[in-house]
């Protein structure tokens, strides 16, 4: 681990190539030991660098056998972290159909364990995916719960992430949560001493601004009529499919969360 900080950090190849050995040689005893929960660690953790290096197919292997090994030692959380690394690999591939049911299979599990901090981590990739599958409305819900699971357990550096992450991936974010999520990333990550997340940082910033000017100038510098049903009617809208996001597209379930009946929510639905 100190071998990829070191890689990453001064741009060292060769570090890369000697974490590898180093990782290939940890897995041997940790064989020789039996120890197979951690030997299914070390080949996430390899196939996770090669993947970072771009050998996804190698890559994929390492991924593929750590999560068999968790799957053999019975350890549901493991299993689910490893799905985790999978949909980021899948990701990268764009083989989206694969990250959604990766990713999706590691947050049925972590939901049901308590682990916050792992949870969120799999909610913002979850929230990757359906940003690029264009469910924007349920990527965003995700991206917010990944923030709020992380602030609550003091997780701050995940909520950061997981708001800058938010900006990146998503194109039409209110003015309002645009800036907010920047502000908040800022301050989550103020002493966060990574450059690459600074320079994700940067340019999110750039998005904010255009984001921000782009409101402005909807705006224009002329008082004009306001439509007040037509803006209500857009303010219905986005409600509506904020609770269908939060409810997975369940309407009994975005009715309860909107607290109207569901019959009502299904006229609106079909006449809007």
């Amino acid at each position: 681990m100190v071998l990829r900080s070191l890689a990453t950090a001064e741009k060292r190849h060769d570090y890369f190539e000697r974490a590898i050995r180093e990782y290939e040689e940890a897995d041997q005893q940790f064989k020789l030991a039996h120890n197979t929960v951690f030997r299914a660690t070390v080949k996430n953790n390899l196939g996770f660098l090669l993947f970072k290096l771009g050998r996804f197919k190698v890559a994929h292997e390492y991924l593929t056998e750590a999560r068999r090994l968790a799957v053999n030692a019975k350890d549901r959380i493991l299993v689910a972290q490893f799905d985790d690394s999978l949909a980021k690999l899948f990701i990268a591939t764009k083989e989206l159909k694969e990250a959604e049911a990766a990713a999706g299979r590691s947050i049925n599990v972590l939901d049901k364990s308590g682990h916050q901090n792992i949870l969120a981590e799999s909610l913002i990739t979850y929230g990757i995916v359906l940003a690029r599958l264009r469910n924007t409305d349920q990527a965003q819900f995700n991206f917010q719960r990944a923030i709020e699971l992380a602030h609550n357990a003091g997780a701050l550096s995940i909520a950061g992430i997981a708001a800058i992450t938010m900006i990146e991936e998503i194109d039409d974010l209110s003015a309002e949560t645009l800036s907010h999520a920047y502000e908040q990333a800022g301050e989550w990550l103020s002493t966060c001493q990574s450059r690459d997340l600074w320079l994700r940082f940067k340019v999110a910033g750039k998005k904010v601004v255009r984001g921000l000017r782009s409101d402005s100038e909807d705006a224009g510098l002329f008082n004009e009529p306001c439509n007040m049903e037509t803006k209500v009617l857009e303010f219905e809208r986005r409600l509506i499919s904020q609770a269908l996001a939060t409810a997975n597209g369940r309407i009994t379930h975005a009715a309860k969360w909107l607290q109207i009946g569901r019959q009502k929510l299904a006229y609106i639905i079909e006449t809007s």
